[in-house]
């Protein structure tokens, strides 16, 4: 199957999953192996449980599903549970930095590898600095609480006077140095902070169940309403190809809030990324995969059902819904208790989205797409920190100078090109290399990879035509990128390298 010295240099090359494994053994591009399934587990709550549950659960809610959001997030749950299941098989057959661009290098060819790792960078990248940013606002109203003030030009662009976004990127900054440390010390910290982060949502269920009315349940799936999408770029894609004009409410506004709500488990894919820094990733990546996804789904259904019990769903704040509920049957201290919980909560989701991003350029510069500079090993701390510094610093700009909430879709439809992949991937492998040792196997392949793409695919559909735009801009970029650079630089495409592959 491998053609690792494939004279032709074909765009489809595939690199063996024997080689894949031993490159992470060559001492100067070695990651240290000391994460065990608990880490791997904390690693994905911690970015799994961000904005989206103190924010699009009301949002949601209020214009889209009603109480039914609970609905809503066990679809999205499922579609991610689907893709869940095939990263677990690739995680623990291909424990190799660099998640689904390793994947797919292994089962489908350079190019389509190169394609999913610059999709990745993206979203891993538009993640990190949209999240940053969210984090900052968090932090200003917790300061302003305290009667403490940045100055208007230092509280980013999307406040009226302001410039730069100072919060923002001093926390990136702060991440990336942490980063570079070391894993272990990212995963003490993250055990800590996603500690207090559960703590708050646990406060926030136990404290609702209290005010929660069973009138605010009716009706539990509120009736079907049309949905004004606008036209051309703003309009969903299906709507655009098919003439399938999604609804609010009813039994389809479920499944078109699940669209919206799938951005709140965006993250646990980011776990196969550490798969190479895990001491037995053929057991513990399939446990950290799938934990971290259980744990966060019952976490979002009794969040949703306790908020839109509380306060009813046409009432519901779409800015603060969890705060604003609690203040509405007067108890004010529990906002301040969320807003303190979704500070220091995002502060995990930016640092395991970057850590995510750093890992799959490190991966591509270990193959030759990227340059080899970026390859190299801290020699004490062996974590990839040329690409870590260069990232971390390029992100701080960005989420400094940059008002980019309206491209947060983009992280949407970057991950669900990532589970296609993934999915097809797992098909494609078991065909080529049913001998492979497989500690996890995806049951009813090819049956369950194929739902996952369909599902993946119907929540893309979903998605405006503008993003699709963008998405598809930044794509042919990375073939020019691929074209100019990469495919003449590739290790795989070498010829006669065996010994010095």
């Amino acid at each position: 199957m491998s053609t690792e010295t494939d004279p032709a240099g074909g765009v489809l090359r595939t690199k063996s999953i024997e080689q894949s494994i031993r490159d992470t053994e060559e001492p100067e591009h070695a990651l240290r192996k000391s994460l065990s399934a608990l880490d791997l587990t904390v690693f994905g709550v911690g970015v799994i449980i961000g904005t989206g549950i103190f924010v699009l659960t009301g949002k949601v809610a209020k214009e889209t599903a009603g109480p039914a959001t609970a609905l809503a997030f066990v679809a999205a749950a499922v579609v991610c549970a689907l893709a869940a299941l095939c990263y677990a098989e690739f995680a623990s057959t291909v424990p190799v930095a660099g998640s689904a661009y390793t994947f797919s290098y292994a089962s489908l060819g350079e190019l389509p590898a190169w394609i999913i790792g610059w999709d990745l960078v993206l979203e891993f990248a538009l993640g990190t600095a949209v999240v940053a940013v969210g984090w900052s606002g968090y932090v200003r109203s917790l300061m302003d609480n305290a009667d403490w003030h940045l100055p208007a030009a230092l509280q980013g662009p999307d406040v009226e006077g302001g410039a730069f976004d100072l919060l923002a990127f001093l926390l990136i900054l702060v991440l990336t140095a942490i980063l570079v440390m070391g894993m272990k010390l990212s995963a003490r910290i993250t055990a800590i902070v996603v500690a207090i982060k559960v703590g708050v949502v646990l406060i926030v269920i136990v404290a609702g169940l209290f005010f929660v009315e069973a009138a605010n349940y009716d009706p539990f799936i509120p009736e079907a309403q049309g949905r004004i999408e606008g036209s051309g770029w703003d309009a969903p894609l299906v709507q655009l190809l098919f003439g399938y004009e999604p609804t609010n409410f009813g039994v389809m506004g479920i499944f078109t809030a699940a669209s919206v709500v799938f951005f709140a488990f965006i993250g646990f894919d980011v776990v196969a990324t550490a798969a190479e820094e895990t001491k037995v990733p053929q057991r513990d990546m399939p446990r950290g995969i799938l934990g971290s996804l259980l744990i966060c789904t019952v976490l979002y259904v009794a969040v949703s059902l306790v908020v839109t019990g509380m306060q009813h769903y046409t009432e519901l704040s779409t800015s603060a819904p969890l705060a604003d509920a609690f203040k509405s049957v007067g108890h004010p201290f529990y906002a301040g208790v969320i807003s303190f919980g979704a500070a220091v909560g995002l502060t995990t989701v930016c640092m395991i989205l970057l850590l995510g991003q750093t890992r799959v350029f490190f991966a591509m510069s270990r193959d030759g797409l990227l340059p080899r500079f970026f390859s190299k090993t801290h020699p004490r701390f062996r974590t990839p920190y040329r690409p870590t510094v260069l990232l971390g610093v390029i992100i701080a700009v960005v989420a400094g100078f940059t008002s980019i909430n309206e491209l947060a879709t983009l992280v949407n439809i970057g991950t669900l090109f990532a589970f296609v992949v993934v999915a097809l991937g797992v098909i494609i492998l078991r065909r080529t290399r049913p001998d492979l040792h497989r500690a996890f196997r995806t049951p009813l392949v090819p049956l369950l990879p194929v739902l996952s793409v369909a599902a993946s695919v119907w929540l893309m559909l979903n998605l405006p035509v503008e993003t699709w735009f963008r998405f598809a801009v930044w794509m042919a970029l990375g073939c020019v990128v691929y074209a100019v650079y990469g495919r003449s630089h590739s290790r795989l495409g070498r010829v006669g390298s065996d010994a010095k592959y």
